[in-house]
């Protein structure tokens, strides 16, 4: 199905705004957030559409929407580190916006801004961002060098345990999932089996109704046959009673 007019600028906006995502973008920046809020009208008006997309596609646009709108709003946090945690939350789209993308704008932003954030995280902690040479010179001789090493390495443990968790959480999810499919085959081979023992039974009915249709046949011919003998043996016992009563009269004639 070709696609309409609204679906074709909502994906010119939503490229748009995906290369505005991917620019190194000043704090007063304001088009990508008024972007996005038409991009929200557009997907809804969109939905309300007789001839809406497939609702996969449709699935699509709004996870591409909800990750630009959960960018800009981890971008106004206040610190480098709730930043960097809210972007590791957030789902970027799963195929390309245009057919000149290889892979979706919206993983490489995802990627840029957790490289941006983890940069300004150990920037913040390191404090290389306030040093000049000379008063690194005068940090090493009053021994704070090992401080800057100290926090990088409590700066790479909250990493990795920020790591530990995700894929902690990837493990209870997959876990998750493999319960939900063992209970689906489960729920399915007692669905099949009770399919079998229906089928069975009604086999068993059909064989039971053809069995009793039979003798139901049998007695009705038994039964025709039983009347067709008493009536016989009835017509032959009064022809007998009026040839008898006929020879009583001959033999004994009417007295006078």
């Amino acid at each position: 199905m070709a696609a309409t007019r609204l679906e074709l600028n909502l994906m010119r906006l939503l490229s748009r705004c995906e290369a505005l995502a991917a620019e190194q973008r000043d704090p007063e920046e304001w088009r990508l957030e008024k972007y996005v809020a038409a991009l929200e009208d557009m997907l809804r008006e969109l939905k309300k559409q007789a001839s809406k997309p497939a609702p996969e596609l449709l699935n699509e646009y709004s996870r591409k929407v909800d990750f630009l709108k959960g960018l800009l709003e981890a971008e106004k946090l206040p610190s480098s580190t709730e930043k960097a945690l809210a972007n590791q939350f957030l789902a970027p789209g799963r195929t390309p916006t245009t057919t000149k993308e290889r892979t979706p704008a919206t993983k490489t932003v995802h990627l840029q801004t957790k490289a941006r954030c983890t940069g300004k995280m150990r920037s913040e902690l390191l404090g290389t961002v306030c040093f000049d040479s000379e008063e690194l010179n005068i940090r090493k001789r009053k021994g704070l060098v090992s401080d800057e090493k100290q926090s990088a390495v409590e700066l790479d443990a909250m990493l990795q345990h920020h790591q530990d968790m995700q894929e902690k959480l990837a493990e209870e999810m997959l876990s998750l999932a493999r319960s939900l499919k063992n209970n689906t085959l489960a729920a399915q081979n007692v669905i099949k089996q009770d399919n079998q023992t229906l089928s069975h039974s009604l086999r068993m009915a059909d064989q039971n109704f053809e069995k009793l249709k039979d003798e139901s046949d049998r007695l009705e011919q038994h039964a025709k046959k039983s009347v067709n003998w008493l009536l016989w043996i009835m017509l032959i016992v009064v022809c007998f009673i009026f040839i008898s009563m006929i020879l009583f009269i001959r033999i004994f004639p009417k007295l006078k």
